[in-house]
């Protein structure tokens, strides 16, 4: 049996909350299909601890964190910290440092879920969404200068990269020919005509390598149009760092909640661990209460499980979040009134190996 060890960063707010819950699951999935143990190390870096320290993490964070086979987040951020000093002290050191260049986000309404999509379902909203994590408009070059006068100036410049380019759209073409075979690229070449034009000739290079995916570009505010008219036209959408991160935002209300929103940040060379976090946010307003919706982080679990190559276990924990989504109980944020335990618990309750049919 396989004993991983998960470096488990709960954050703020809710997210001890949730990351309890998903590894209440893991940890069950590991003893029904007998396949493995979760050993984890607690790391208590957060808005706290830099309150407390002055740093969202030791200086040895990436060493510490490097001596582990996955990451799982909860969430980061708390008013008083402003949100650019939690994200440029963590989360994007983890996600640079380790070479995490790939942010994987299933955007899909589950049966007995409403979106807020008239035709929103489980047939018309199916997309998997592929950010480039590492460079683009978050690669932190720049300046002010002149401060708190008149004059003054900011400056923030975006870094394309040919090779950053390719290795996320490769990624991409590869996604869709496991699914249906089409790839959406979010660009803005009209406006942008050094960096979003790299961006387009590089896919257009890939598409002739993978024939059998049809690529289609959309401008980056068009796509954000088609998400809510045409969800059912989209398959595998990739985009820069900062146009997907807006558009999978916008993916998870289709979803119905934030509450449903899974993410990988993946290192698919696996040098280094990768990191599995839900991107609901570390909502303080509710933290404590005991009632926030743990399916996203539960779903990110299951991307967890599938990187380590568990897929038999990421597969039943796939299966119990469908169940629980179709039959209850619902969190508040879904109209109910169940706790985060009522809803690990049927969770646990749905995780259970398929019976094999009888002949």
């Amino acid at each position: 049996m396989t004993s991983y060890r998960l470096a488990c960063i709960p954050g703020d707010g809710v997210g001890p909350e949730v990351i309890a819950a998903g590894l209440q699951v893991i940890r069950r999935a590991g003893e029904i299909t007998g396949r493995f143990t979760i050993r984890t190390t607690d790391l208590p870096w957060s808005c706290a601890y830099f309150l407390e320290h002055g740093v969202m993490m030791p200086e040895d964070g990436l060493q510490v964190l490097g001596n582990h086979d996955a990451i799982y987040l909860g969430a980061v951020g708390f008013p008083s910290v402003p949100d650019h000093v939690s994200l440029r002290g963590l989360l994007l050191p983890i996600r640079q440092g380790f070479d995490q260049y790939v942010n994987l986000r299933p955007v899909r309404v589950l049966d007995g879920i409403p979106s807020p999509l008239r035709h929103g379902t489980s047939k018309t909203v199916d997309m998997l969404c592929i950010r480039e994590n590492t460079e683009g408009e978050y690669a932190g070059i720049g300046g002010r200068f002149k401060r708190n006068t008149p004059d003054e100036v900011a400056v923030q410049s975006s870094i394309y990269t040919r090779k950053g380019v390719e290795r996320i759209g490769r990624y991409a073409f590869k996604r869709a020919q496991q699914r249906r075979n089409r790839v959406a690229s979010a660009t803005k070449s009209n406006a942008l005509q050094y960096t979003a034009l790299l961006w387009d000739e590089v896919m257009d290079e890939l598409s002739h390598e993978f024939s059998d995916v049809a690529l289609t570009r959309y401008h980056v505010d068009a796509l954000a149009a088609r998400f809510v008219t045409e969800p059912e036209s989209l398959d595998v959408v990739v985009g820069s760092n900062l146009y997907a991160d807006i558009l999978t935002d916008l993916g998870g209300a289709l979803q119905g909640s934030l509450g449903l929103a899974a993410s990988a940040n993946l290192n698919p060379e696996r040098k280094y661990p990768s990191m599995f976090e839900p991107v609901h946010g570390s909502a303080p307003s509710i933290a404590g209460r005991g009632i926030a919706n743990p399916l996203a982080a539960v779903w990110s679990a299951s991307l967890l499980l599938e990187h380590l190559q568990e897929r038999e276990a990421a597969a039943l924990v796939m299966r119990a979040v469908e169940r629980a989504a179709a039959d209850g109980p619902r969190t508040p944020d879904l109209g109910g009134r169940a706790s985060t335990q009522d809803v690990t618990d049927a969770l646990l309750g749905a995780l259970t190996k398929p019976q094999p049919q009888s002949v």
